[in-house]
């Protein structure tokens, strides 16, 4: 016999634990994602690696963070979010472990790329998106602003962490910090997390009672995410979501994610103060983007992307005059500014797939985040290869500006339906 969970009045419905299951998972894979930055300096200095090799590895990661969330999506549909995100939990982990390890710069490219890019791509942005659509009927934008911030939070406790024992204990010590944090977070999957409502004897929250759910699928995941994304590709709303998104990649986790840190080092800043202040970003990133969350549930998403993107490209614009040594006023006003843009462009995103794609949505919205991170992968090697050949990276951020205001201008002219 099993005993129903339908919430009844005054009792927390059973969605909001599983969304704090979701928001820790992707809080302790965040922290992989906040190394780039930190360790490209002492990666040059102990093995002379340049800034371009190194820049290959995030690229690689990136593309893999990105290109593995459709495929994540279809499997999390076939065999459920608890499987999927304990193994892409225990990737990260031992990607991260084995850097320790590392002697050759194809080892670099190995276990930070390869093996860090496919479990985080495979409990990332698409992971959000899969609670939310199964979980919640009313709360969407707001509980995808949250969950995407748990990203930013998890940036906001390792950067500084990180920075700290890279300088001190040594990078190597940075690494098996961050392995050991995804594996403490395993356990809280494992045990915690449930794939749907029906398995505990519920709804979705806000759902009619009597609602019907969609059943697992039995497709193969590859099958079904190839070919969703053949439908998809026939619409022209979805070649303006991902070049917009390739953009945000690219001005985002590509760019400032990865090169911000060297950058403020060229100009006499220390490591620990640079990657403090990618930390304010995170703060300010998560009011940022669980307020894009509310206004998603309000607001045209796509006039909310229009104005997201124009803000950012301004901003980067005006960037490469406030480096200096010292935190000044302007940088901070930077910082605090482009903290509240840096990924308030998911809800709206996500809900512009779900609203044109419907039960197809969260995979679509999985190829569009490859989208995201192929831009990400570009901008990555890109700003390397600048530093490199001008020994600057100001041409890296006037591009990223001018790509931003095009994306503004490709995500109003979205429209509200297939398209076909």
């Amino acid at each position: 016999m099993t005993l129903s969970t339908t919430p009844t009045r005054g009792r927390m419905h059973r969605a909001w634990f599983v969304a704090a299951v979701a928001f820790v998972a992707i809080l302790g894979a965040a922290g992989f994602r906040a190394t780039p930055g930190v360790l490209i300096t002492p990666l040059q200095e102990e093995f002379g690696w340049s800034a371009g090799t190194i820049s290959l590895a995030v690229s690689i990661n990136l593309v893999l963070y990105g290109l593995t969330a459709p495929f994540a999506a279809a499997l999390m549909d076939r065999f459920g979010m608890r499987r999927v995100v304990a193994v892409a939990l225990l990737l990260i982990a031992a990607g991260s472990g084995l850097t320790v390890l590392m002697t050759a710069s194809w080892q670099l490219l190995l276990f930070w790329g390869v093996l860090v890019g496919l479990g985080t791509g495979s409990m990332a942005l698409v992971f959000a998106a899969t609670v939310v659509d199964r979980w919640f009927v009313r709360h969407r934008g707001l509980v995808t602003g949250v969950l995407t911030a748990a990203g930013a939070t998890g940036q906001l406790i390792f950067l500084p962490v990180l920075a700290q024992l890279a300088e001190g204990p040594g990078w190597r010590f940075a690494s098996l910090t961050v392995s050991g944090a995804a594996l403490a977070v395993v356990p809280f999957v494992w045990w915690l997390l449930r794939d749907r409502p029906e398995d505990v004897g519920t709804t979705a929250l806000g759902a009619d009672p009597g609602a019907v759910r969609t059943p697992p699928s039995t497709v193969n995941a590859a099958v079904r995410a190839v070919t969703v994304l053949a439908s998809a590709a026939r619409t022209r709303p979805f070649w303006l979501l991902a070049g917009g998104f390739a953009i945000c990649g690219a001005s985002t986790n590509g760019l400032v994610g990865t090169h911000f840190i060297p950058a403020a080092h060229d100009h006499g800043m220390a490591e620990p103060v640079a990657a403090g202040l990618l930390a304010v970003i995170g703060i300010f990133d998560i009011a940022g983007t669980i307020a894009s969350g509310w206004l998603s549930d309000k607001i045209d998403p796509k006039v909310l992307l229009g104005v997201y993107y124009a803000l950012r490209g301004l901003s980067l614009m005006v960037l490469p005059s406030l480096f200096a040594a010292t935190t000044e006023p302007s940088m901070l006003i930077f910082i605090v500014f482009y903290g509240l843009d840096w990924v308030a462009t998911v809800p709206p995103t996500v809900a512009l797939c779900r609203r044109i794609y419907g039960a197809d949505g969260a995979v679509v919205f999985g190829w569009v985040f490859g989208s995201h991170q192929v831009g990400a992968a570009f901008a990555a090697v890109g700003a390397g290869l600048t530093r490199d050949h001008l020994g600057a990276y100001d041409l890296a951020w006037y591009g990223a500006g001018a790509l931003c205001l095009l994306a503004a201008g490709m995500s109003v002219a979205i429209g509200h339906a297939r398209g076909r």
